[in-house]
C-alpha cells in the first residue's frame, strides 16, 4: 500500500513539473524582417522585450514568423499559432491587451544642416518641400491625410513600408532618402525614425508631429502586448512582468531610439 501511494506522489510531482516547470514557453508571433521591431535574427527591440519578459516569468521564448500584412492578427494569434503579439495599439478591440509599455508618435525627420524647423502639419513650408511618406498597402500613413486636406499632394513621395519579399529593412529607405537629400522631409512613425536615424550618414533632426491627431485620426499611440480574447491569466502575468521590468524596458527603448510621448514616465510604470 505504501509503495503504491509513493508511486502516486511521484506521478503527481512529474505532472506538476511538466505543467509548471522550465519547459513552459512564451509563444510569440513576430515579423521576420521588420527592424527595429523584430527580425528572424532576433535583433529587434520586440525580440529583446520578449526575452526580458520571459525571464521574468520563468519561461522560454519560441517564435512563429509571420509577415505583418493584412490578416496578421487573425492568422497568427486567433488561429492559436502563438499566444502573444509584442506590439498592438492599446485601444484595439480585436484582442485582449496588456498595460501599455510605451507611447510614441509620428515625427518629422529632416537633416540638421537644413535647419527647416518644421513643427506642425500646418506649416506653410510644407507646400514647397519634397515630403516622403510611407505607403501602407494602398494608403498613406495617417499624417498624410492632413496634407491632402490642405491640397498638398504633388510634392508627396510614397515609400513602401513593406517592400518585396526578402528585401532587407524597406522602412529604412525613407530615412536614408532624407539623409541623402533625395527628399527634404519625412513624416514617419517614431520607432522607424529613431532607429534608422542613428545609422544615417549625417545628423538628422526628429520632431514630434503636431497636432497629435486630425478629426478622428490619431497620430500618437500607446503600444501594448496582445493575447487572445479570454486569455486573462496570460495577460495578468505579462502585466506583472511589464511593471517589474519597466526600468529595463525604458533602457531598451532608448537604446533603439524610440521617441517617447509620456511626460518622462513610461506607461508600464503606472498602475493599470
Amino acid at each position: 500500500m505504501f509503495s503504491r501511494c509513493l508511486s502516486c506522489v511521484w506521478l503527481s510531482l512529474l505532472f506538476l513539473l511538466q505543467c509548471f516547470g522550465s519547459d513552459r514557453v512564451l509563444r510569440v508571433c513576430a515579423d521576420p524582417n521588420n527592424l527595429p521591431f523584430s527580425n528572424q535574427a532576433q535583433q529587434g527591440f520586440e525580440n529583446r522585450l520578449a526575452e526580458l519578459l520571459a525571464r521574468d516569468l520563468g519561461l522560454n521564448v519560441t517564435y512563429s514568423w509571420w509577415s505583418m500584412r493584412k490578416g496578421f492578427v487573425r492568422n497568427a494569434l486567433n488561429e492559436h499559432v502563438c499566444d502573444v503579439l509584442m506590439s498592438m495599439p492599446s485601444d484595439s478591440d480585436m484582442v485582449e491587451v496588456t498595460r501599455p509599455y510605451y507611447r510614441s508618435t509620428y515625427v518629422f525627420v529632416s537633416r540638421k544642416d537644413r535647419d527647416l524647423a518644421i513643427r506642425s502639419l500646418n506649416d506653410p513650408q510644407l507646400a514647397k518641400l519634397k515630403i516622403g511618406v510611407h505607403l501602407v498597402g494602398n494608403d498613406f500613413a495617417p499624417p498624410a491625410h492632413v496634407l491632402a486636406a490642405r491640397g498638398i499632394t504633388g510634392n508627396v513621395v510614397p515609400f513602401l513600408l513593406y517592400g518585396p519579399y526578402g528585401e532587407v529593412n524597406p522602412p529604412s529607405k525613407l530615412i536614408y532618402a532624407v539623409a541623402d537629400g533625395d527628399v527634404d522631409l519625412a513624416i514617419v512613425w517614431g520607432p522607424f525614425a529613431g532607429y534608422f536615424a542613428q545609422k544615417a550618414a549625417v545628423p538628422l533632426e526628429i520632431v514630434q508631429v503636431s497636432p497629435e491627431g486630425w478629426r478622428t485620426l490619431p497620430f500618437t499611440f500607446s503600444i501594448a502586448l496582445a493575447v487572445r480574447k479570454g486569455d486573462d491569466a496570460l495577460r495578468a502575468e505579462l502585466d506583472g512582468a511589464l511593471q517589474h521590468q519597466c526600468s529595463a524596458i525604458e533602457a531598451l527603448l532608448n537604446q533603439y531610439g524610440v521617441p517617447q510621448v509620456s511626460g518622462g514616465r513610461l506607461p508600464c510604470a503606472s498602475s493599470h
